[in-house]
């Protein structure tokens, strides 16, 4: 049990010290990994000499070096950072197994819900499923200390109020005029009621702006009248989800684009610096592609051309999460000295995921695994 909570506090704090370090200076120090990685492996191993199971470090030694495996394999298809993998290797051998140090019940559930994977696999998972709440959080605190420029871009749906108000009056409108539906078909299911609402959805707005008014307003007043406190409530409740989604979306396209991404001459490319596209050839042209996988279905649906869905071009230099390497800086150089690509270079900011890292350990600990308790909750409400 103190090996347990010595391996916890281990984790926790080289996790936070990790976070402050990559949200400061972009990087996990090899300092504080690599000693953690020995340091686990060593603790493991004394563990196994005292409760004299030797299976425990061979365990902890095949799950460290499995972590690092699948780590260096999305290090090399550019989904994670190099100190990322190491980060994640370390905790893998401090943790190899859900510690015992915190157990409680909620609504019936056991805490920390766990899995039937080794628990290195559930840190990693929630720590993915922890990346979009932290990256809302890390793009808006760009915008508002240094992009301020970007904040009118981010507070447009808060000026499009009536537009909202207007579409949840339709929602409302629809999920009403559906229960009527629903309640005259010889079958009720959950996929049918939505698939009901939508398609009214849509039909209302659809509408000429009078007949769309005389149509909202007269559903709306069967509506109060049949319930005047659910009504107002579902009104003003769609109206701020609607809003808040509006946020989120444009937070996490448009903004965050910005808000992401430098602009910078080939000059003060360095090592490590993640272009925001990938550069390609064909024949003689080179150009960076920067049309996501939405545009290139529509210009293959209305060209005809569906070789545009996977041949891009021959590629020359990648926009890796790993980063630029010295030889493709130097290949930059070539081309923009030969005139065959701008001097102007689009670079992301690198996205710190050690605080990620170690919000999904945390979660980890004191939660268990969110897709199994996720998966416990459906069961309970299906």
């Amino acid at each position: 049990m103190i090996i347990d909570i010595l391996t916890v506090l281990i984790a926790v704090l080289v996790c936070l010290y990790a976070s402050y370090s990559d949200l400061k200076k972009g990087i996990i120090p090899n300092r504080i990994t690599f000693p953690v990685i020995g340091a686990g492996l060593g603790i493991n191993a004394l563990k196994a000499y005292l409760l004299e199971d030797p299976w425990l470090f061979i365990y902890t030694a095949i799950f460290t070096a499995g972590i690092f495996a699948l780590g260096y394999i999305l290090w090399r298809m550019g989904a994670w950072a190099g100190g990322d993998v190491k980060l994640f290797t370390a905790v893998t051998a401090l943790l190899p197994f859900q510690p015992h140090i915190i157990d409680y019940k909620f609504m019936g559930i056991n805490f920390p819900v766990t899995a039937l994977y080794p628990f290195p696999l559930t840190v990693i998972i929630n720590s993915i499923l922890s990346l979009l709440p932290f990256l809302l959080i890390f793009v808006f605190f760009i915008i508002y200390t240094s992009r301020r420029e970007l904040m009118d871009e981010f507070m447009e749906p808060l000026k499009q109020y009536r537009a909202n108000m207007l579409l949840s009056l339709v929602i409302t409108s629809a999920v009403t005029l559906s229960f009527i539906v629903i309640d005259f078909l010889p079958f009720q299911i959950i996929i049918l009621t939505l698939l009901v609402i939508y398609l009214l959805t849509m039909a209302i707005s659809k509408l000429p702006p009078r007949l769309k008014a005389i149509v909202v307003s007269a559903v709306l007043v069967y509506s109060l009248y049949r319930n005047f406190e659910l009504t107002v409530s579902g009104v003003v409740i769609l109206w701020v989800s609607i809003t808040i989604i509006q946020l989120i979306r444009k937070l996490l396209t448009s903004v965050a684009r910005e808000a992401l991404q430098d602009t910078v001459k080939v000059s003060e490319l360095r090592e490590g610096m993640i272009l925001a596209h990938s550069l390609y050839r064909r024949g003689d042209d080179y150009y960076f592609d920067d049309a996501s996988f939405l545009d290139r279905f529509r210009t293959a649906a209305r060209t005809g051309d569906v070789s545009s869905l996977t041949y891009r071009g021959e590629p020359v230099v990648s926009a890796m999460a790993a980063g630029l390497r010295e030889e493709e800086i130097e290949t930059l150089r070539g081309l923009v000295s030969e005139g065959k690509i701008r001097d102007e270079f689009c670079v992301r900011r690198g996205m710190p995921f050690a605080p990620a890292i170690f919000i999904g350990l945390m979660i980890s600990l004191l939660v268990g695994d969110l897709a199994m308790l996720l998966s416990r909750v459906l069961d309970v409400i299906f």
